[in-house]
């Protein structure tokens, strides 16, 4: 069976997200706000399909800046639902706002989205899942659990042997931190 590892690498798209971004620790907010709205906005769709249509995300999204997301009004919605740049789904752009909103309050009471993954870190991804979903909307299994390994929260991204392992073993993400039986389900 082939990994991530084994056809990412030379693809167009595939390959620079894989070497550059994928399981790399992130530690801005609005960073790790872009990537949970790219994991949400991939739902039914192929990773592919996301990674052709990132740049225009960014641009329809105000560079997935909390405090503009977080404002926009009906006529934001619509005109991301004019856009035919991106994923035009009426769920998806709400929960992004909303989450955007969530995020806003998480910044509040915890000083940064950083803090709050940090504060709940390390937790097994079934119990990540039950929290990501009371807190945010449109977050399942697969959305929470390809965001916190794409965001260092969680192991899975790279085999051992792939070359980009030791690069992210070098920034020591935060499931590097704790014992790894502790991610055993």
């Amino acid at each position: 069976m082939s990994s991530y590892c084994d056809v990412a690498p030379g693809h167009e798209f595939h390959g620079p997200y894989h070497d550059n971004e994928y399981g790399f620790p992130i530690a801005s907010d609005n960073k790790l706000f872009e990537r949970l709205c790219l994991e949400i906005m991939q739902a039914g769709l192929s990773w592919l399909t996301i990674l052709k249509k990132k740049d225009n995300f960014i641009k329809a999204f105000d560079q997935f800046d909390l405090d503009v997301v977080s404002a926009y009004t009906e006529d934001d919605v619509s005109r991301l639902l004019n856009d035919a740049s991106i994923i035009r789904n009426k769920l998806k752009i709400a929960a992004i706002i909303e989450n955007a909103k969530r995020i806003k309050q998480i910044q509040n009471d915890y000083s940064s989205f950083t803090k709050w993954l940090e504060h709940h870190h390390p937790m097994k991804k079934s119990e990540w899942v039950k929290l990501f979903k009371k807190t945010f909307k449109f977050t399942g299994g697969e959305i929470t659990g390809e965001f916190l390994m794409s965001s260092g929260y969680l192991p899975g991204t790279h085999r051992v042997d792939c070359p980009i392992f030791d690069e992210i073993a070098d920034l020591n993400p935060a499931w590097m931190q704790v014992d790894p039986t502790l991610y055993q389900e």
